[in-house]
């Protein structure tokens, strides 16, 4: 029995404590609903963010149910109320008591959890910077579930330093066992905080895995490729490979269009006519404007880069493919040739040699020292 409610209600019979209690635990409720509330929800209305209404939304029902059942509890613990039922102390703590606060415990870490996950979610939704990423719910899910069940063990009297000491033993045994989910899982925190992606951005792994994240788990991360194809890479190697996220700090990528036109070809007309072409493609963005790059002379072509801006790294592709087109088109009509390779090819003969004509018969050759008989070849040495 708590001290302080029994010198409160000293002097009081079972049934004024009873009466009492219960008209200050309605009143409590009602206040807390049509008084706080209301004037909280009031004042919330004219902000601009969204964030103070899911917070008095998530504690509407832990502030009403505690005002509620803190008049159960408090009836446990008055002395003219213990003294007049049938039951004994104990018993009445156990039945009416402990579970009273229980379930106030329960719907508190319900609420805490409800509240930042909704938070969490409308951050998401903004699509801001700095977003944070689902995994720090599931941490926070983890915490409030972690934290209520000790608190709920330490209410009811259960000792839980056995159980500490239990549970880093088995700490230890799943560490060695689940060795791979556990360097996932803190490799997915080491993600968040160093703020390497999140929801939507289109990354590109060392090993040429592209795609866009659509999912952030504690285990692992989904990405969709363009292929439509869901990849799921683990956390911990997301962590220890090279990650380049295209979509970061602006989503906004540079492409580039090599192209080769003949030499003697007009270059201050084919670069104009270049840019024009560029500008009348809708999916390149007119700022930065479109430049056309001289880069180097090539074996058979002058070696130019034409350069622009899309509106993400999905449509680089796509635009290319439009270029290409375009620029081939319109190069054909402007007479510009885009060459191909070629070779100069040099036959050198005997000066003053004339080909033989088609009907000029071929002076039989000499026989070589094989084919001489071999009487002859003796008869040389003498």
């Amino acid at each position: 029995m708590i001290p302080s409610l029994g010198a409160l209600f000293e002097g009081f019979t079972a049934v004024e404590a009873t009466v009492a209690v219960l008209l200050v635990s309605v009143v409590a409720a009602v206040a807390m609903e049509f008084v706080v509330l209301r004037a909280a929800r009031r004042f919330v209305s004219g902000t601009d963010t969204g964030y103070d209404d899911i917070v008095i939304a998530s504690l509407r029902a832990p502030l009403v149910v505690t005002a509620a059942l803190a008049g159960v509890f408090v009836l446990t613990q008055v002395p003219a109320v213990r003294a007049s039922v049938l039951v004994e102390p104990q018993l009445l703590d156990a039945v009416f008591g402990r579970p009273s606060l229980s379930v106030i415990v329960l719907v508190w870490a319900y609420a805490a959890n409800a509240v930042v996950n909704r938070v969490v979610a409308a951050v998401n939704e903004e699509g801001g910077r700095f977003d944070f990423a689902p995994v720090f719910s599931n941490v926070w899910t983890l915490a409030v579930l972690l934290g209520s069940v000790g608190t709920l063990l330490w209410l009811w009297g259960i000792e839980i330093t056995p159980l500490l000491g239990a549970a880093g033993v088995a700490g230890i045994a799943v560490g060695f066992a689940a060795k791979d989910t556990v360097a996932n899982f803190f490799g997915g925190i080491a993600l968040y905080f160093d703020d390497t992606y999140k929801i939507g951005d289109y990354i590109v792994l060392d090993d040429g895995t592209a795609g866009t994240v659509i999912k952030v788990g504690v285990r692992s991360t989904t990405l969709l490729t363009r292929d439509e194809v869901l990849v799921t890479v683990p956390n911990a190697t997301l962590n220890a490979s090279k990650v380049t996220n295209e979509s970061a700090p602006q989503r906004r990528r540079r492409v580039r269009v090599p192209i080769g036109v003949a030499y003697g070809t007009d270059v201050d007309a084919f670069e104009a006519l270049a840019i024009e072409v560029v500008q009348a493609e809708p999916l390149v963005l007119d700022s930065p404007k479109p430049r056309a790059r001289f880069r180097s002379f090539g074996d058979s072509a002058l070696q130019y880069e034409i350069l622009c801006w899309v509106n993400g790294p999905t449509r680089r592709r796509r635009a290319q493919h439009e270029l290409n087109r375009a620029l081939y088109v319109a190069l054909g009509e402007a007479d510009i040739e885009i060459p191909y390779p070629k070779r100069d090819v040099t036959i050198a003969g005997t000066a003053g040699a004339e080909p033989p004509g088609p009907g000029t018969e071929r002076a039989p050759a000499s026989p070589t020292p094989e084919a001489e008989p071999a009487e002859r070849r003796a008869g040389d040495g003498d």
